[in-house]
């Protein structure tokens, strides 16, 4: 079992329960799954940006991402219906908790002046997105090996029903949200 999930079990849940007095331990919010999502704009001039994309991302999360296509034709980028213009990955159980755990601790940290997230980020649902402007920030990934610096979108579904108690969630997780 994965140190982070058993983390939640033991200090987080009882950590909800006191500051939202829940009823039930199955009320305490969770994180149901975390999306990581890269956007290729060049994809359309360059088909080995998304075979570069995906090596990366691979690396990152431990899953092999699925190609996302344009849903629409838009004249003024050029770009047809149909055409692939990013990827993305969706994890669950314990990869997620591994790509949180490796995230939180170690990535975050490395990035240059960081003061912390953005607590605005939610959507009112309970759901938070965090974007990353570059890989590198990740320990796996070899500067020598990257093509070109791509910036990635990083978003925590929760079964929370409200941003507070989202964010109460992610802090207990070690979230470094900025004060």
């Amino acid at each position: 079992m994965n140190r982070l999930k058993e983390f939640y079990e033991s200090e987080v849940v009882p950590a909800m329960i006191k500051r939202f007095s829940y009823k039930n331990v199955m009320s305490v919010p969770k994180i149901e799954k975390v999306v990581v999502n890269v956007g290729l704009g060049e994809a359309r001039e360059n088909p080995k940006a998304i075979e570069s994309a995906s090596g990366d991302i691979t690396i990152v999360t431990g899953q092999k991402p699925i190609v996302t296509k344009a849903k629409k034709s838009i004249a003024n980028f050029k770009l047809r219906a149909g055409m692939p213009v990013g990827i993305k990955v969706t994890l669950r159980a314990d990869r997620m908790y591994s790509f949180v755990d490796r995230l939180i601790n170690i990535a975050l940290p490395r990035v240059r002046d960081f003061r912390g997230v953005s607590a605005d980020s939610f959507d009112g649902r309970g759901n938070f997105t965090l974007g990353v402007k570059e890989q590198l920030m990740f320990p796996e990934i070899q500067y020598d090996k990257v093509d070109k610096i791509r910036g990635m979108d990083i978003a925590f579904v929760t079964t929370a029903h409200t941003d507070e108690e989202a964010r109460e969630l992610l802090q207990l997780f070690g979230m470094p949200f900025r004060k």
